[in-house]
Formats: C-alpha cells, sequence, structure tokens
C-alpha cells in the first residue's frame, strides 16, 4: 500500500506547549522600590538616633523629676534658668572665648592657606598636613601635652618666660589666663581645619582675575584685599558658621584642661548642661538648656548670613 504523496510526515515534532492562563508573579522588589529599600536602614537609625531624641528631648525640658517619676511642668525649667546665675556666666565665657577665639582663627587660617596656595611654595603637602594635624589628633593625647606645656611651676611655657625676665603665669588656675589657655588651645586644634576648607576655594578662584589686576598694576595687597577676600566671601562665611557653631558646643577642652576651673572661669555653656543633665540628673533643665543653646545657634547663623548679604 503507498502512501499518498500530499501527506507529510514531521520528523521531529515538538511536544504541545502549555498555555499560560495563570497571572505573571509580581516581585516585591521593584526598579522603583529598590532605592527606598536600601536606604530604609540609614531612615530607621536616623529616626531611632536623631529625630526621636530630638522629640525627647524637647518634651523632657517641659518635666521635671519628681518622687512618682516625672511631672509636667509646662515652662518652669526655661523660667528658672533665666533666673540662673551660673547659666549667664557659662553663656558669658562661651561668648567671651568665641569673640576673641573665632577672628584669630579665622585671620590665621586664610594667612596660612593663601601662603600654602602660592607658588614658590615648596613641600606644600607636608605643611598642609602638618597644619591640619591637630584636627584628627586624639583630645586626650593633646590635653596631656598642653597640661604639661602650660603647668605653672614646671611647664616650658613658663620656663621660657622666665628666661626673658618675665613673671610665672598661672595659665590654668588663673581664671583670666584659663581662658587665654583655652583660646589658645582651640586656635591651635581648628585653624588647620579651616585653613584646609578656605584653601579649597582659594584654588577656585579663576587665575585670570589675578592676570588683569598685574596688568592694571595692583600689586599683591592689593589683589589681596580685592580679589581674594571677595570670592573667597562665601568660604570664609561657611567656616566662621561651622566654628561659631563648634564653640558654642565647646566641652572637650574645657573638661579635660581645667574642668570648667577655676571658680567657673572656663565652665562653658555646653558644660554647665552636662553637669546638670549627667552629674546631677536634671535632664528637664538639661533639656531646656540645650534648646537655648539650638536657639542661640540659629540666632547667630542668621545674623552671620544678614551680615554676608546672602539673605535679604
Amino acid at each position: 500500500m503507498s502512501i499518498p504523496s500530499s501527506v507529510q510526515y514531521n520528523e521531529d515534532p515538538s511536544p504541545p506547549q502549555p498555555k499560560m492562563n495563570a497571572k505573571k508573579k509580581r516581585s516585591f522588589i521593584t526598579v522603583k522600590r529598590a532605592p527606598y529599600l536600601f536606604l530604609l536602614p540609614a531612615i530607621v537609625l536616623f529616626i531611632i538616633f536623631t529625630v526621636y531624641p530630638i522629640i525627647y528631648s524637647f518634651l523632657l525640658s517641659f518635666q521635671t523629676n519628681a518622687e512618682a517619676g516625672r511631672v509636667f511642668v509646662g515652662l518652669d525649667n526655661y523660667i528658672r534658668l533665666f533666673q540662673d546665675r551660673l547659666f549667664y556666666e557659662s553663656l558669658a565665657n562661651t561668648f567671651i572665648i568665641l569673640i576673641f577665639q573665632l577672628p584669630i582663627m579665622l585671620g590665621l587660617a586664610v594667612v596660612l592657606a593663601t601662603i600654602l596656595n602660592a607658588g614658590f611654595i615648596k613641600l606644600k603637602g607636608f605643611f598642609r598636613v602638618s597644619f591640619f594635624a591637630p584636627a584628627v589628633t586624639s583630645l586626650v593625647a593633646a590635653s596631656i601635652i598642653f597640661l604639661l606645656l602650660l603647668n605653672r611651676d614646671y611647664g616650658i611655657v613658663n620656663y621660657l618666660l622666665s628666661m626673658i625676665g618675665m613673671d610665672v603665669i598661672g595659665w590654668l588656675s588663673d581664671p583670666f589666663w584659663a581662658k587665654v589657655s583655652l583660646i589658645l588651645v582651640t586656635t591651635w586644634r581648628w585653624t588647620g581645619y579651616n585653613m584646609v576648607i578656605i584653601l579649597a576655594g582659594l584654588q577656585n578662584i579663576p587665575s585670570n582675575l589675578y592676570e588683569a589686576a598685574s596688568i592694571d598694576g595692583a600689586n599683591k595687597i592689593r589683589q589681596f584685599f580685592s580679589i581674594t577676600i571677595p570670592q573667597l566671601k562665601p568660604v570664609i562665611l561657611f567656616a566662621a558658621i561651622v566654628s561659631t557653631i563648634g564653640t558654642l558646643q565647646l566641652f572637650d577642652e574645657p573638661y579635660t584642661l581645667t574642668n570648667g576651673g577655676p571658680i567657673n572661669a572656663t565652665t562653658t555653656i555646653t558644660m554647665y548642661l552636662y553637669r546638670n543633665g549627667f552629674e546631677y540628673f536634671d535632664f528637664g533643665y538639661g533639656s531646656a538648656i540645650a534648646y537655648v543653646i539650638v536657639i542661640l545657634i540659629a540666632l547667630l547663623s542668621f545674623i552671620q548670613f544678614k551680615w554676608a548679604g546672602v539673605t535679604k
């Protein structure tokens, strides 16, 4: 029996494909959701360790300790604060250090950055690291060194002063000189930090401005005050605001060098906060001090922005 030629056989027949009736499963992690999932751990930690303490300390500033626990007292902590002599004394100490230390530090930072940005200076990397090193030096080690240097009886500073016929100075035992010591130590520690910031701003000033000024006959001093300082205005403003915030939060240096003494001459506002909160365990009063510091920082930052012409 012969097979008709019209009938064709498929030598490699493929199996029948099943029909896809079921819907495709959607993955929870999509391209749009992935960034938020990666950010989620940082957001959770930020809420737990930053947002929650801010809110809790704000509520705590309206409470005080009692036998039954903390009780709500309204504005009593703030009223007590503005009647506290030690609060005003610590605030005055902080502002004295700020008023003298900030201009000296920023002035030195600008001068050092300008010198290190000049073309004739060799070993620039070495000097930049040397001036920046105090900012990353262990504060305990630095404090021990300054305690030895400024010791009244056997410190090297008083020894050098005695060699030129000057009287011995109680750097850490006299109220006036204790403030001077803190100004010197904070200036030593943070001048290099601000120098690096200002140096970055100097390197962004177009060189053609200096070339045009040289052609017009302006000397280096005139170029410094007519080109460098105006061009550095935003950078100096940033350094001034950061340094102001840091000085209002000054704690480590007075705590390790003088412990706020003598007779509270170097007790800063942050040290006073620490004592009330963590030595006397008056957390409500300490929280009130903290929020007064926040308001002061905001006001001073606004004044600096206004003075620099950033805000209208």
